[in-house]
C-alpha cells in the first residue's frame, strides 16, 4: 500500500520525526511556533504538517482522540518512515497538589484501555523510549528554570507551573472513570490519567520506534476538577497557557534528537 488511507501520507512525504498531539487544532498552535510550516494532508480527525524548528525537520500529525485513533496514526506513520513520535497532550492529575497548568512526562502507562490488548498482554509494560524521554525532561527543566527566572524579574504566574515525571494511567472512557478507578490510581501512585499514551508507547516499542510523552494538566479528579466544568470553551485558561510551554518542551526535545 502505497498512500496510507486515514493520513494520506506516502513514503517520503514526511520526516523521521512527528509531534501528535490529540487535538487536530493544536497542530496549527505548534506549527505557529515552527520557523515555517506546509499542510500535507487533513482527513477526518488526522492534520497532517511538515515543519522546521531551529533547523530540524520535523512532522505534525493529530491523532484525534483515544488508543484506536492514536494506533493507526502510529501504524500509519510508520509505514511512510517516521521513526520517533512524541505526544503533545492534555491530563487530568491524579494526586493531591498537582495544579492545572502543571506539565506531566510520561515515564510509564498503565493499560486500562482496550487496543493494545489486541496486540499484546496486559503484563507487557507501556513505556517510553529513554532517549526521547531524557530529552523531554532536560528540556522541561531548561523551560521550567526560565520561567523560574522571569517570575523572579517580575512576570506573574509562571513559577507556579511546574513539571512533574512519572507514571500515567490511559483509559478508553472518559465518562466511567468513577470514584472507585480514580481512588485505585491514585493508591498506585500514577501522576495523571489520559487517553493515548499507552497505545503510543506499545506499537511503538513493538515497531522498534522510539516514542515519549509530555501532558498538560487540565483538571484534577481526586480534587474534584475535570476539565471543562467551570470555563466557557474545553480547557481552564491557564491550561491553555501552559500547552504553549509543553509544545516548546517538546519542540525543544525534538531538535535534540
Amino acid at each position: 500500500m502505497a498512500k496510507q488511507p486515514h493520513l494520506l501520507v506516502e513514503p517520503g512525504d514526511l520526516t523521521d520525526i512527528a509531534l501528535v498531539p490529540g487535538d487536530p487544532g493544536r497542530v496549527d498552535r505548534i506549527a505557529g511556533l515552527c520557523d515555517d510550516h506546509e499542510v500535507v494532508s487533513q482527513n477526518r480527525e488526522y492534520k497532517v504538517v511538515n515543519a522546521t524548528y531551529e533547523g530540524r525537520e520535523l512532522t505534525i500529525c493529530s491523532t484525534g482522540i483515544g488508543s484506536p485513533s492514536t494506533a493507526i496514526a502510529v501504524e500509519e506513520l510508520e509505514a511512510v518512515g517516521v521513526e520517533t513520535l512524541i505526544r503533545v497532550g492534555t491530563t487530568g492529575a491524579l494526586q493531591h497538589g498537582i495544579e492545572i497548568g502543571d506539565m506531566v512526562v510520561a515515564n510509564g502507562a498503565a493499560k486500562d484501555e482496550g487496543t493494545t490488548k489486541r496486540y499484546e498482554d496486559v503484563e507487557i509494560p507501556a513505556v517510553p523510549d529513554y532517549d526521547v524521554l531524557s530529552s523531554l525532561v532536560d528540556a522541561a527543566e531548561a523551560n521550567e528554570e526560565r520561567a523560574a527566572g522571569t517570575a523572579a524579574d517580575g512576570a506573574s504566574g509562571e513559577a507556579a507551573s511546574r513539571v512533574h515525571v512519572g507514571p500515567i494511567a490511559t483509559d478508553d472512557a472518559f465518562y466511567a472513570e468513577t470514584d472507585e478507578y480514580v481512588r485505585d490510581w491514585e493508591a498506585a501512585g500514577l501522576l495523571a490519567v489520559e487517553m493515548e499514551a499507552a497505545a503510543l508507547f506499545s506499537l511503538c516499542r513493538r515497531k522498534g520506534l522510539r516514542s515519549g510523552a509530555i501532558c498538560t494538566v487540565d483538571g484534577n479528579l481526586v480534587e474534584g476538577t475535570q476539565k471543562g466544568e467551570t470555563d466557557d470553551s474545553e480547557l481552564p485558561e491557564k491550561a491553555k497557557n501552559n500547552v504553549e510551554r509543553a509544545i516548546e518542551i517538546s519542540l525543544t526535545a525534538a531538535a535534540s534528537l
